[in-house]
C-alpha cells in the first residue's frame, strides 16, 4: 500500500483500537506496551517504520538514524529501555520535523517535553529524564528490534495515537485495514443509535446474555 497524503489522511480517522482489535495475525496485536506513550497525547501518526538499535545513554546514533530514514516514515528506535538519560529532545523533535519523518518511538526516555509537545511532532516514548547523554555509539540500521515487547522490521506500518502504538506487518496490512474501517463506520451508528436512547444492552445482545448467564446461576 502507497501512503499518499491522502491514504494518511484516510488512516489517521481510525483510533489504534480498532485497528488492534483486527490484527490478529501478530503476538498481542502488534500493540507495544503500555509504557511507550506520546509525549503529546494528541499525537497521532502513521508511516513506514525505519529501524534503529542505539546504545543506552548515547544519542549519536539517534541523530545518524533521522537522516538515515526516508521523509514520512516512523523512526523506531531501540534504547533498550532504559530511562536515566534523555536520548532526544526538543532540537531533534525540530530537526525531525522540518526533514519531514512522520513521528518517532523511542524506547527510552527523552527531554524537553514541554517544547516537543508545543512543537506539534509526534514522539513516543517510555519516559522523561533530564539527565544528558554522550555521543560515542553509531546505530545498527535497518535492523530487526525489540520496541515496547513487540518485534519492529523497516518497512512495517506503524500507527500512534492517545492510546499507544500498534505494529501491522506489510503480509497482512490491506487485510487488518480493511476490517478496522469497516469496525469504524459500524462504531459510527452505534454512536448515532445511542443518541436515539438505544442502550448497549439492546444494541449488542447483551441483555439477552446476561439473562443467559443469570439463569444459569
Amino acid at each position: 500500500m502507497e501512503l499518499t497524503e491522502q491514504c494518511r489522511k484516510d488512516l489517521l480517522k481510525l483510533p489504534t483500537g480498532n485497528i488492534a482489535d483486527n490484527n490478529n495475525s501478530v503476538p498481542h496485536q502488534g500493540v507495544m506496551d503500555a509504557g511507550i506513550k506520546p509525549v503529546n497525547p494528541k499525537s497521532k501518526m502513521v508511516g513506514r517504520a525505519y529501524t534503529a538499535q542505539c546504545f543506552p545513554g548515547d544519542n549519536l546514533a539517534l541523530h545518524q538514524a533521522i537522516y538515515a530514514a526516508k521523509p514520512g516514515d516512523v523512526l523506531v528506535l531501540d534504547c533498550h529501555g532504559y530511562t536515566q538519560a534523555g536520548h532526544f529532545g526538543d532540537i531533534m523533535a525540530t530537526a525531525c520535523k522540518e526533514y519531514g519523518l512522520a513521528g518517532v518511538i523511542i524506547d527510552g526516555s527523552c527531554r524537553d517535553s514541554e517544547d516537543i509537545k508545543e512543537s506539534g511532532f509526534p514522539v513516543f516514548v517510555r519516559a522523561f529524564n533530564p539527565s544528558g547523554t554522550v555521543k560515542e555509539s553509531l546505530a545498527k540500521l535497518g535492523v530487526p528490534v525489540t520496541v515496547g515487547g513487540i518485534q519492529v522490521h523497516t518497512g512495517d506500518l506503524v500507527y500512534g495515537d492517545c492510546d499507544g502504538v500498534v505494529v501491522i506487518p506489510p503480509t497482512v496490512e490491506d487485510e487488518v485495514l480493511a476490517l478496522a474501517n469497516q469496525k469504524y463506520e459500524k462504531e459510527q451508528q452505534i454512536l448515532k443509535e445511542l443518541k436515539t436512547g438505544k442502550t448497549t444492552l439492546e444494541i449488542y445482545g447483551f441483555d439477552k446474555l446476561i439473562e443467559k448467564k443469570v439463569a444459569g446461576n
